[in-house]
């Protein structure tokens, strides 16, 4: 994870999958704090995760470009461009809503 952005991440938010000494012990060696979100017990209905939502939300903008719904692609670096032009065509569009909301 460090590697592809050329930048260096300090947390990482992860659901309950990620508990345990494994998993921790790999993210210290990298130097990377994990934060686990839980669910709750007694969920009923819809209950926002924290942080968890700004991921899904880009999944949910990503799936609106037809070419990315399904994994047509052969090469993961084809993918990952057609990515780069989705979110390069959706960010103007929501910058500007920020801006008109303001």
């Amino acid at each position: 994870m460090q590697e592809a952005p050329g930048d260096t991440v300090d947390i990482a938010f992860v659901d309950q999958g990620y508990i345990g000494a494994k998993p921790t012990a790999a993210a210290k060696v990298h130097g990377i704090e994990l934060e686990v979100v839980k669910l709750s017990e007694a969920k009923r209905g819809f209950v926002l995760l924290p942080r968890r939502w700004v991921v899904e939300r880009s999944f949910a903008w990503a799936t609106r470009c037809r070419r990315l719904v399904k994994d047509y692609e052969r090469y993961a670096t084809t993918l990952a461009g057609l990515h780069t032009v989705a979110f390069a065509c959706l960010m103007p569009k929501q910058a500007a809503l920020l801006a008109a909301g303001s």
